[in-house]
């Protein structure tokens, strides 16, 4: 019974708000500042949980098996994570760069130093069936004459929790280029004052590639950490289409010997 009456308590509290917000929108006209203000913050707080929600529906169900999310983790993965640009759909879904630094979602950031550079960096569904994420990302690069372009991802917290010097960061990528060109996969792993970069060129064959991270080669202090970030970096892009179908990392302990 205490299930059924949480179900039926659930509808009429949904549908109560439901109510609540068609009339704050049939209301909002006639609203003072003040009160229109109030209104706002609320409703940005509620979208947030609703495209979050949104994110994670949209994503699951875009996928083409049941459960799983595709990731193929190592042996003795421990942590495994799929950026939300590739997990999901975010919005907005792209831009065409007016700056030399921008952002697409809460996690990548498109920079470069060329101010009239033509870029644009574009999320969106992917549609076909042997598809490993739901969504896909496109970078189109038109006139560049710069020295730099680098897509910077951020990096859960998660990856630091009970991270050590024996782990392997693995970082996994399917991507379609119009020319070739070479991407090189920089790790970055802030401890205290100090940064640990370790990079590798990412090989870019048919079909899934990957690069693995040796934390053993860097000088980490495990009690300190504090943020990671990749940043993946592009040269002689110019007239070029780079659609990086996925992308996701994983986390694996060295193999002792």
């Amino acid at each position: 019974m205490s299930g059924n009456n949480g179900t039926f308590l659930d509808r009429l509290l949904q549908r109560r708000t439901l109510a609540r917000w068609n009339r704050a929108a049939r209301l909002a006209p006639q609203l003072d500042a003040g009160e229109l203000q109030r209104m706002r913050t609320d409703a940005r707080l509620l979208r947030r949980d609703i495209d979050r929600v949104l994110h994670e529906a949209d994503g699951r169900l875009a996928m083409p098996f049941e459960g799983g999310d595709g990731i193929r983790r190592p042996l003795g993965c421990d942590w495994a994570w799929r950026p939300e640009l590739w997990s999901g759909p975010v919005n907005p879904a792209g831009f065409v760069a007016t700056g030399t630094r921008q952002s697409l979602g809460s996690e990548l950031t498109l920079f470069h130093d060329d101010p009239g550079a033509g870029l644009a960096l574009r999320q969106f569904g992917d549609v076909r069936p042997d598809k490993a994420a739901p969504c896909a990302v496109a970078l189109d690069v038109y006139d560049f004459g710069g020295t730099l372009l680098s897509l910077v991802l951020a990096l859960p917290e998660s990856l630091l929790d009970g991270l050590r010097r024996n782990h392997l960061i693995r970082l996994a990528m399917t991507a379609d280029v119009e020319r070739p060109l070479k991407v090189f996969c920089r790790l970055n792993i802030r401890h205290g004052p100090n940064t640990a970069q370790m990079i590798r060129e990412m090989p870019l064959n048919s079909g899934a590639s990957f690069v693995d991270f040796d934390l053993g080669s860097a000088r980490l202090n495990e009690k300190r950490l504090e943020s990671a970030w990749v940043d993946l970096i592009f040269e002689n892009a110019r007239m070029n289409r780079v659609v990086l179908r996925d992308l996701s990392l994983a986390r694996h302990p060295r193999a002792e010997i």
